[in-house]
């Protein structure tokens, strides 16, 4: 993610195009666990049948929807992905208790028709369509067709990916069966995805119209279209099952990478405050990106660590617990 986010996003040798393979990808990572956070948060209303836990879902929805709106203003360049959890929180609270295999359907349901959505509406509202980011200035009605429709995340999209974590997050995901199964069925849909789609350009072209139905043909990533989200979910898939394979994480020169992930919140928001203040306008190249985003890995790397040893959760995991009156 903080490679994407650096960048540059430009250059078709090698190394440039090896460094960009996670654009379009990381996010549908991020938004899968998003997913499965949100089924380990709920575990006790589906598994003792207790009550929704309705205070701690919507205070992570207003916490997470104000300080995604307000880290919009930094000049970082980037789509900020919080008012998008947010609001998939909120959507997704009645299916707390739905069956698995409904979970399964509507994510299909998502990925296949949400991206049809999707091409009406920017056809509707033409090609010189603006996907500016919204700020908390911005009016209710704009925030909202951002989030569901027009902004750079579209729920009616990036339901999929969330929805198909809420599924992942009900499995037992210590179970290496569980895990092999993750890697060959992440592995066949990244490859299946990918394949159609360069085997549909081969016949038909290039997309030409960038809000037509000729996109539907396309991988391209954060392209909204649906063989983009099964190779990119699939990648993602992939990668949380390999990840699954590794027995002990708790050894000490992992330890600082497991604070980096116990503080994922605050490593996001600190992140993006690195962007704005050093890195940008750059990087202007390769080598200034890798560097970059080298020195930001290590900062919030160092910055978890300490913080984790000394205080244990982050600040801002701290401001996503309901306050206690």
């Amino acid at each position: 993610m903080i490679a994407v986010n650096i960048g540059p996003r430009g250059g078709e040798s090698l190394s440039e195009v090896l460094y960009r393979l996670p654009y379009g990808r990381a996010s549908l990572l991020f938004v899968l666990l998003g997913g499965i956070g949100m089924s380990l948060l709920t575990r006790r209303t589906r598994e003792e049948n207790t009550t929704i836990p309705w205070a701690a879902i919507l205070w992570r929805v207003v916490i997470l929807l104000i300080v995604g709106l307000a880290l919009e203003v930094p000049d970082h360049g980037v789509a900020v992905i919080l008012p998008t959890y947010a609001s998939l929180i909120l959507l997704a609270a009645p299916l707390i208790r739905a069956p698995s295999k409904l979970l399964i359907v509507f994510a299909g349901i998502t990925a296949g028709i949400g991206p049809l959505i999707w091409i009406l509406r920017q056809m509707l509202l033409g090609a010189e369509l603006s996907r500016a980011p919204v700020t908390e200035m911005d009016s209710f009605a704009a925030v909202l067709d951002n989030m569901l429709l027009t902004g750079p995340y579209p729920l009616v999209v990036w339901s999929a990916p969330f929805l198909l974590g809420m599924w992942l997050g009900r499995q037992n995901l210590r179970s290496s069966v569980a895990s092999t199964r993750m890697i060959i069925w992440g592995a066949a849909a990244t490859v299946a995805g990918r394949a159609a789609s360069q085997i549909l350009v081969a016949f038909f072209g290039e997309p030409q119209d960038n809000v037509g139905w000729d996109r539907l043909s396309t991988s391209v990533g954060h392209s909204q279209m649906p063989l983009w989200l099964i190779s990119g979910i699939g990648s993602a898939v992939l990668l949380l099952g390999l990840l699954l394979k590794i027995q002990e994480w708790n050894r000490w020169w992992l330890r600082p990478f497991l604070a980096l992930g116990v503080m994922a919140f605050t490593a996001y928001v600190g992140h993006l405050f690195i962007l704005a203040a050093v890195i940008r306008p750059g990087p202007q190249d390769l080598l200034e990106g890798a560097v970059a985003t080298a020195g930001t890995v290590l900062a919030l790397v160092a910055f978890t660590s300490l913080w984790y040893a000394s205080l244990g959760r982050g600040p801002m995991e701290m401001v996503l617990q309901v306050p206690r009156l």
